[in-house]
């Protein structure tokens, strides 16, 4: 009985002097919408997103540019929704239940846009430590390192982070320079 006592006590012992190891670090972290549009993973911080929304009937405009696919009803809102591949030179997958539209929103100082942006998928939403995020590469597509703001890892997969309000607003100047 005492030998029990005695492994039970230095079992107890061994934990409390490996729990005193494990030091909480106060990192600042961003939280992310993490998307898949074909088989590349980007991100958009969370704050940009107000919402996830199903896939839904979008309706056709007449005269629109090919990326802007229509609109949708949202709770008696009429919002735009973009074809995100379009904008980033990628190709969406054939829709499926799991396409999703994020209702993303840009509050730049001289223009605030809000639109739907049709993805593929949905991965995650989770915060990430920011020193975790490195700059974009040299080797991204030229639009997209434009608006890409950091790369990162998740679940061994790259991902590349997009700053929404840059990439709102070299749509709305596309749509300026060709009417």
């Amino acid at each position: 009985m005492n030998t029990e006592n005695d492994q039970l006590a230095e079992i107890l012992q061994h934990r409390r002097t490996a729990e005193a190891g494990i030091v909480e670090v106060d990192a600042p972290t961003v939280k992310l919408v993490i998307f898949a549009i074909g088989d590349a993973l980007f991100a958009f911080p969370g704050q940009n997103i107000a919402e996830i929304l199903p896939l839904t009937t979008i309706h056709f405009v007449p005269g629109c540019p090919p990326s802007l696919e229509g609109v949708i009803n949202v709770r008696g809102d009429i919002t735009s929704v973009i074809r995100l591949g379009d904008l980033l030179d990628r190709s969406h997958e054939p829709s499926s239940r799991r396409a999703a539209i994020l209702l993303g929103q840009a509050r730049a100082q001289d223009n605030a846009m809000r639109s739907g942006l049709r993805v593929d998928r949905v991965e995650d939403v989770l915060d990430i430590v920011e020193e975790s995020m490195r700059p974009p590469t040299d080797t991204l597509p030229e639009r997209l390192r434009a608006v890409a703001t950091g790369i990162f890892q998740h679940r061994d997969e790259t991902v590349i982070a997009l700053d929404l309000e840059r990439l709102f607003q070299d749509y709305a100047s596309t749509l300026h320079e060709h009417p």
